[in-house]
């Protein structure tokens, strides 16, 4: 049992689809996911989205602390979703070989890898400042919103 109120994933959804169904820019519809799963999740420390360039992740539109910049593809959290296209789902950060403390704060995180017609171009990533904060409830909701992204960007 969770010590906090469930995240409710489908009302997320139906905010975020109509608050990016006409857009098209990239930064624009990344920023504005960051931003709503930041103010809707509760127990969460930083949200926001590392983007594939040149073969390793750099920072894109997030919300919290100022966060690593550069990130390759075959380190920590982030790097292992990439190499393995699946979702990283960690209860204690701590544990995980490799893992990159950006913030000394999080002790545990989720990260989606983010596909665009066939191509990953990058990936979400939220950190939260409890151990085991993301459940198989978080990870399906976070993977449905993830697909909104991908559907709209496909779009583009």
């Amino acid at each position: 049992m969770t010590n906090f109120k469930e995240t409710n994933y489908s009302l997320i959804s139906k905010k975020l689809a109509s608050l990016i169904e006409d857009e098209n820019n990239l930064i624009a519809i990344l920023s504005n996911t960051s931003a709503l799963l930041k103010d809707t999740m509760a127990q969460v420390n930083w949200v926001g989205f590392y983007l594939i360039e040149d073969n390793e992740l750099i920072l894109g539109p997030f919300q919290g602390h100022p966060a690593c910049v550069y990130i390759a593809i075959d380190k920590g959290v982030c790097g292992t979703a990439v190499l393995e296209n699946k979702t990283q789902r960690v209860g204690d950060v701590h544990h995980f070989p490799g893992h990159i403390a950006c913030d000394t704060n999080s002790k545990s995180e989720i990260v989606i890898p983010l596909n665009v017609n066939g191509k990953m171009i990058g990936v979400l990533d939220i950190d939260a400042p409890i151990v085991n904060r993301f459940s198989q409830e978080d990870q399906d909701g976070l993977e449905n919103i993830v697909h909104i992204v991908e559907k709209q960007l496909s779009q583009t």
